[in-house]
């Protein structure tokens, strides 16, 4: 190249009239010196202006000598050659390397492919289209080399993978009779624009839509599932028993706390931040909640709101949480082990202290993983969604828009 650079230059190309659909960003490469005798400047552009000019000159037909043609005989091409099957862009969100410590944005990449959205002939799979992806604990445990220990669990994440979890998909193309093009199904997939599911029974048809699709990741899906098995069937919670759940404004803790003052319970919940703290109480409905960075105690806190001890731990974090809450529990009182968070970016695990109390005071500690429990699901979903009906029950949900 007699020595001049060559850079990557992205660019934004009109596939067809303005749409968000209709515009790719793309990549090429560029020379950073122009031809010999060329009478053009090259420039880097700094700022761009985005003008109701680029509507009008969308159209095909030149304006002020700018002539902006839809690319769309290209796509027609391909699709053509093809046999009439369209071929689109995916974008995956992958794994890079495994995790150590907190999870940095270079341990995983935005990558592309190309997908036809077409199976092949005689395929038993389920092409699908993701429209929600839900965020969860538990795969921050799959980025881990060692992955979550115990049989029948989910492996690690293999390096260079696509991020396996949970959605809510519209079924683009289906090998399977028990799935039809243009349903709608929540279950495991993968964090990218389309999937192709093989383990097709980890696929459930959406058979409600009175509520947002997007609950089907949380309140209606594994998230509310959790909250429902782990307190109501593991604690079997009595009028008048006092309930404490720690992340109590996560996913699963949020909903925990609802199932407990439904249930006629005294609910406290600790949170790490005082907005948090504040949402507990004022919007889902906890007696009380306290900010657990606030307290240099735990053993004091927990005294302090609860004078008459633990009926029932919904335990999420583990760690020094764990070891006070033993010292806080009543006689008989049950402990509900859904998961341990504060261990999550450690990478060796903290040791628990007093574990003599589950002795002394005949605790039942019981963990779980929903995914065992899931014939129980028909039964949770028509109880919550009677909640949700009758406004019993508030979902919190944060959503951001692309991969």
């Amino acid at each position: 190249m007699g020595g001049e650079g060559e850079v990557r230059k992205k660019q934004v190309v009109l596939m067809d009239f303005p749409k968000q659909e209709h515009m790719v960003l793309t990549s090429t490469t560029l020379r950073l010196k122009l031809p010999e005798g060329c009478r053009a400047v090259l420039v880097k552009n700094l700022y761009l202006s985005c003008d109701p000019l680029l509507a009008v000159a969308a159209e095909p037909l030149s304006v002020l000598g700018f002539t902006w043609l839809p690319v769309v005989s290209t796509e027609r091409e391909r699709k053509r050659e093809m046999g009439g099957v369209e071929e689109v862009r995916n974008k995956q969100v992958v794994l890079k390397q495994h995790v150590r410590g907190f999870p940095k944005e270079e341990d995983m990449a935005l990558t592309s492919t190309t997908i036809r959205l077409k199976l092949p002939e005689g395929s038993r799979d389920v092409l699908v289209k993701n429209l929600y992806l839900s965020c969860d604990p538990y795969m921050r445990i799959r980025m881990s080399e060692g992955g979550m220990q115990g049989d029948q669990l989910p492996p690690p994440y293999p390096p260079g993978s696509v991020l396996l979890g949970f959605g809510v998909s519209r079924v683009v193309d289906s090998g399977s009779p028990n799935f039809k093009i243009g349903e709608l199904v929540w279950g495991g997939t993968r964090w990218e624009e389309y999937s192709v599911i093989s383990m097709i029974d980890t696929l459930t048809k959406i058979e409600d839509t009175t509520v947002p699709l997007s609950y089907y990741t949380g309140l209606l899906g594994w998230g509310g599932l959790t909250a429902y098995y782990g307190f109501l069937e593991v604690c079997s919670p009595k009028k008048g028993e006092c309930v404490f759940v720690s992340a109590a404004a996560g996913a699963v803790g949020h909903l925990v706390g609802q199932f407990a003052k439904l249930s006629g319970c005294y609910v406290v919940g600790s949170a790490g931040s005082k907005e948090k703290v504040d949402l507990l109480k004022n919007k889902l409905g906890y007696d009380e909640a306290f900010n657990y960075k606030e307290e240099p105690d735990l053993d004091a806190a927990l005294k302090r709101y609860f004078p008459e001890g633990i009926d029932i731990y919904f335990e999420n974090v583990g760690g020094p949480m764990l070891d006070a809450v033993l010292l806080n529990m009543n006689l008989h009182g049950r402990i509900s082990a859904c998961g341990m968070i504060s261990e999550y970016n450690l990478e060796r695990p903290q040791g628990i202290h007093n574990l003599g109390s589950i002795v002394s005071k005949r605790l039942k500690i019981q963990g779980f993983i929903a995914t065992d429990h899931f014939h129980l699901h028909p039964q949770f979903k028509d109880l919550v969604l009677g909640y949700i009906k009758e406004q019993k029950i508030t979902y919190i949900e944060d959503i951001v828009e692309g991969l």
